[in-house]
């Protein structure tokens, strides 16, 4: 319970920090995404890579297994 309460009062402090009337660092906010989102997408992309092979490695596992349970069949 003093996590959420704790989570909900970091995100207030945040969002008013970010407003103008708050402590006014939107502009600051704005250029640390605009340079941080290629580094993201990198990540994103890289992370997605990852999946896509295991995936595929993942169905050509299932693949042997129902070969050989075809095999053992007959």
């Amino acid at each position: 319970m003093k996590a959420l309460i704790l989570g909900f009062v970091i995100i207030i402090i945040a969002v008013l920090s970010f407003l103008p009337f708050g402590l006014g660092w939107g502009d600051d906010v704005l250029a640390f995404l605009r340079g941080a989102l290629p580094v993201i997408a990198v990540l994103i992309g890289l992370l997605l890579v990852f999946v896509g092979i295991s995936d595929i490695k993942d169905r050509i596992e299932v693949r042997k297994e129902k070969e050989k349970d075809q095999a053992k069949q007959q």
